[in-house]
């Protein structure tokens, strides 16, 4: 049988909880902030083979999303600082 859909790339954990605590930290988010990093595969031309998604969820907004082009295991704290000054401004003011 052919599988039409690929295996999915095995992400870092380790990596990827990293990036979950950069990025509470870097936005000082609360603790009923949902943060979800995954890192999806691109086949589109000019897209890298590799990109990390982190997607902040906070109750009662609506969710942000950055994307890294970039594998988890390459992203560094530097990269997520810079995501602070992209971010758009939140209703409760952090």
């Amino acid at each position: 049988m052919i599988n039409l859909f690929g295996a999915r790339p095995q992400a870092n954990m380790a990596a990827i909880n990293q990036i979950k605590q950069w990025v509470a930290a870097a936005f000082d988010l609360a603790d009923d902030v949902t943060i979800m990093v995954t890192e999806l595969r691109c086949s589109e031309p000019g897209c890298p083979p590799l990109e990390t998604v982190i997607a902040v969820l906070r109750p009662g907004q609506a969710p942000i999303q950055h994307k890294l082009h970039k594998a988890a295991v390459d992203v560094t704290e530097y990269d997520v600082a810079g995501l602070v000054h992209r971010a758009p401004h939140r209703q409760d003011g952090r």
